[in-house]
């Protein structure tokens, strides 16, 4: 395995563990049952990499091919879910606001992972004068798994409401590709830097794009 494909690997395998700890703990929030935070703990995960090999017809998809990441993403879950059963409090209103910090922060570098993996992705698939297509497939990849995790636990997908998700996640693409020439495989670790960069400043400041009904006025009906 060449140092270019390590570098992939170990940025794939970060944002699938941080990914699975996202899902597992909205799955136990939504207090599913054990399959239930695996599920969506997987899907979290290996979701967006799946939408993503359909559509530039990489099949069967990665997640198949290369299991490990679907066996990470299981294990992950799974501590996930022993960790929270046997520390209840970490997850109450009034428990630890650490630990609060610590899920939005590993779903930034989850996202933030999973958007340069998806450019690096339509770059192998011989995409890379398609720029397009490159940065619609990193913000699917970074946020397809979190879609299906919010639609499957009955929420409002947070890509479409919170904290400049998607905006994030198009900066880092956009930043990878502007970097691949001069820094090559480095710049996935610039374009990921920048989406955590910006989510966590979101989060920080609590930065949010604007809407057409504020929050707390009435619409008359």
């Amino acid at each position: 395995m060449s140092v270019s494909q390590q570098i992939i690997f170990f940025t794939e395998i970060i944002g699938t563990i941080a990914f699975a700890f996202s899902g597992a703990t909205v799955a136990i929030r939504r207090r599913m049952d054990i399959f239930g935070v695996l599920v969506l703990g997987g899907c979290t995960a290996v979701g967006g990499g799946l939408i993503r090999d359909l559509i530039l017809g990489n099949i069967p998809p990665s997640m198949f091919r290369k299991p490990v990441y679907v066996a990470v993403s299981a294990i992950t879950s799974l501590a996930v879910f022993i960790l929270i059963r046997r520390n209840n409090h970490l997850l109450e209103e009034e428990g630890s606001q650490r630990f609060l910090r610590f899920i939005e922060l590993m779903d930034a570098i989850g996202l933030g992972a999973f958007t340069v993996v998806g450019v690096n992705t339509a770059v192998e698939l011989g995409y890379e004068n398609n720029s397009f297509l490159m940065v619609f497939v990193a913000v699917l990849t970074g946020a397809g798994g979190g879609i299906l995790r919010d639609v499957l636990g009955g929420i409002t997908p947070i890509v479409l409401r919170k904290r400049v998700y998607a905006l994030a996640s198009i900066a880092g693409a956009i930043v990878h590709l502007m970097l691949m020439k001069p820094l090559g495989s480095l710049a996935m670790f610039a374009g990921a830097g920048v989406v955590v960069l910006i989510r966590f400043l979101a989060a920080q400041y609590r930065w949010d794009l604007p809407v057409a009904i504020p929050k707390h006025s009435s619409t008359g009906t």
